[in-house]
């Protein structure tokens, strides 16, 4: 019986015999067949050469086309800030000149152009964008870390602290650091106190808008474990009192600026750990875009239109940065009749202005 099984598995069965009929006789019908597909193509070695070629030419144009996009979207780039990173130093910003502001919040300057250390090419004059209280505010912020003392006010009975050996360690070779954060602690040098209980706090920070308690103590002493010896890192409570007090004191949105004080803002960056964003994590700053984009391209100014005629007026912009300004005017009227005509638009414009 088994013999027989296995011997009628190999034959193929009835349906199967009648499907491949089908198929012979050319009559399968379904849209998955693939019987029907085969065709003969009238063709030779030089006509797919040339498809071939017109295919390549066609991919080279569409290559070229998105070159030359991605060159005109330049100034708009979504990678400005990753190439501001590669392209800016502190250094730099005590090279700076100040444009002027803008919008009464911001500061505009130029990086004067240089040569590359790396590969030596000259590179064009770069203009940036600097907010004003972001600025003022990072730099207040860093200098409120560097230099204040929190105030701390005193327990009405000292807190034992239970510790290990490190921790403890820690603590005793950072008092003058725990001190400048307003956690103040005294050490048992008797030898009567056990490993890991001779610190006792006997005063926490004070703050009228924020409450300290041992928590912040314990992220202080990770954070002394991190930070090298003779450093003061400050616990993120502090971190936001400074920010919240460096905000008021700086430079607000809407304030104008002398050309002396947009020039302290920006000499300030210069001087900074991380000048990049505010505490609260706003930019500093932007790269607006290249003036060797302006020399090359110009400014292209509206047409102005007269009773003799269209004529364009435009200024050399490339000039104009140098220090040289100067108007250029298209074939038109003569010099003279061009005055005459200004001098009567002038009069023009004072009439008006008398009669308003």
């Amino acid at each position: 019986m088994i013999e027989e099984a296995e011997n009628s598995a190999v034959l193929p069965s009835q349906e199967n015999l009648q499907r491949a009929k089908v198929l012979v006789k050319g009559g399968s019908k379904k849209k998955d067949a693939t019987l029907n597909f085969v065709r003969l193509v009238d063709t030779d070695i030089s006509k797919i050469t040339k498809q071939y070629q017109d295919l390549e030419a066609a991919i080279s144009a569409y290559q070229t086309a998105v070159a030359e996009k991605a060159e005109d979207e330049a100034l708009d780039s979504e990678q400005a800030e990753e190439k501001l990173s590669l392209t800016i130093s502190k250094a730099d910003f005590a090279k700076m000149k100040i444009v002027g502001q803008f919008n009464l919040g911001f500061i505009l300057a130029t990086r004067a152009s240089g040569s590359n250390s790396e590969d030596g090419v000259m590179t064009a004059d770069d203009m940036f964008i600097i907010d004003q209280h972001a600025s003022d505010e990072k730099y207040n912020f860093e200098r409120l870390q560097a230099t204040t003392i929190v105030q701390s006010q005193r327990l009405v009975y000292p807190k034992t602290l239970d510790l290990t050996a490190l921790e403890e360690e820690i603590v005793m070779e950072n008092l003058a650091a725990l001190e400048t954060n307003g956690f103040i602690v005294t050490v048992d040098e008797s030898g009567e106190s056990p490993v890991g209980n001779r610190c006792q706090l006997v005063s926490l920070p004070l703050s009228r808008e924020t409450a300290f308690s041992l928590t912040d103590l314990e992220e202080l002493i990770a954070l002394l474990a991190e930070h090298p010896p003779g450093t003061v890192p400050r616990p993120a409570k502090v971190r936001k009192m400074f920010a919240m007090r460096a905000c008021r004191s700086s430079i607000m949105i809407g304030k104008t600026l002398t050309h002396k004080q947009m020039g302290k803002v920006v000499t300030h960056l210069g001087e900074l750990d991380k000048p990049w964003n505010c505490p609260h994590g706003r930019p500093t700053m932007r790269h607006l875009c290249g003036l060797g984009h302006w020399e090359s391209e110009g400014w292209k100014e509206d047409k102005r239109i007269d009773e003799e005629g269209e004529r364009s007026v435009g200024t050399d912009w490339a000039a104009y940065v140098k220090g040289e300004r100067a108007v250029s005017t298209s074939p038109g009227p003569e010099e003279g009749e061009a005055e005459v005509e200004a001098g009567e638009e002038d009069e023009e414009v004072d009439e008006g202005t008398s009669s308003e």
